[in-house]
């Protein structure tokens, strides 16, 4: 099978428990939580069975190997996970409103995560890879940006495929390049998995069908639109599959889309259908906010396969 890789933060969240609840004043908390969009995105591919490894930094810390062990538990590739003596693991503080949306508080580019780098290790893994997936949350820095854009260099230059999911946070969206950075790397994709609202910051359009007719003019070869608990659409040169979501009671959303993009690339490098492609996605997807926990609620193939074929959550 074709060879996943990515590169970005690797962190841990430490969420507030109750809704509403502010940074401001002291709070309970949770936590910790393994985490990092690429991370999180890595972690679900290789518990659905796809070579997968990760290129990041992590401090030498409890932190950094509550990380490190979870993605080897997951069976990812953790090789070319650089740990830095004096450098903290990257957190991500997240906390809840009443309209259902969150507010992080970062430490990313400060962090060990801020020294990540195209070193020996991740240069052998990008030797082994056929496929790069780039998260817009990791491109936070120049180093960082640096690394992407090399991994998709290494890779495109032995014919391999690149998918991109912008996954902006407003926490990040003003760092330096940053725009820039988003646009290079759309223009190098494959597969672009834009959720709701992010189409219309890469298209002058004002629909989502003209947004996608554009987009596609560009050369990319499909673009796979998240919508949440509308489910998602396919949209490709030849035509568009929809897929409706599955019904749960949702816990927590972090990492759902990370879940549903990696689901969907994994299938899409097998040869899978669209639809199958989505069917698998969206369950995984579904299953992530089912726990507390931007890793908790990853799950094998089995378990994907037995909660479509039944309704019923993963135990």
């Amino acid at each position: 099978m074709k060879k996943l890789v990515s590169a970005g933060e690797i962190l841990v969240e430490i969420m507030a428990e109750r809704i509403g609840q502010s940074f401001l004043e002291p709070g309970p908390l949770l936590g910790p939580y393994p985490s990092g969009a690429p991370a999180i995105f890595i972690g679900q591919a290789a518990a659905l069975g796809q070579p997968a490894g990760l290129i990041g930094a992590v401090g030498d810390d409890d932190f950094g190997r509550l990380n490190i062990e979870r993605l080897r538990a997951l069976g990812a590739d953790v090789s070319a996970i650089a740990v830095h003596e004096g450098h903290a693991t990257g957190t991500a503080f997240v906390t809840y409103r009443a309209d259902a949306s969150r507010h992080f508080v970062f430490n990313i580019r400060n962090s060990a995560s801020g020294l990540i780098e195209t070193d020996a290790a991740a240069t052998k893994l990008l030797a082994g890879g056929d496929h790069v997936h780039v998260m817009g949350s990791s491109l936070f820095s120049d180093r960082a940006i640096a690394v992407a854009l090399s991994a998709i260099e290494a890779v495109k230059a032995k014919g391999g495929t690149v998918s991109f999911d912008p996954n902006i946070r407003r926490e990040i969206m003003q760092a330096p390049g940053m725009r820039a950075a988003l646009d290079r790397v759309l223009s190098q994709a494959d597969i672009f998995l834009p959720s709701g609202e992010e189409l219309f910051l890469f298209s002058s359009a004002k629909d989502e069908k003209g947004a996608v007719e554009e987009l596609l003019a560009r050369g990319l070869s499909c673009i796979v639109l998240k919508k949440g608990a509308a489910g998602a659409a396919y949209h490709d040169r030849h035509g568009a599959v929809a897929s409706s979501a599955f019904a749960v009671d949702e816990v927590d959303p972090t990492g759902a889309g990370d879940c549903f993009g990696a689901a969907f690339v994994s299938f899409w490098l097998r040869g899978a259908a669209p639809a199958e492609a989505l069917r698998i996605a969206n369950a995984c997807g579904a299953l992530a906010v089912t726990r507390k926990g931007p890793m908790e609620g990853i799950f094998p193939l089995a378990a994907v396969e037995a909660f479509i074929a039944t309704g019923k959550n993963a135990q």
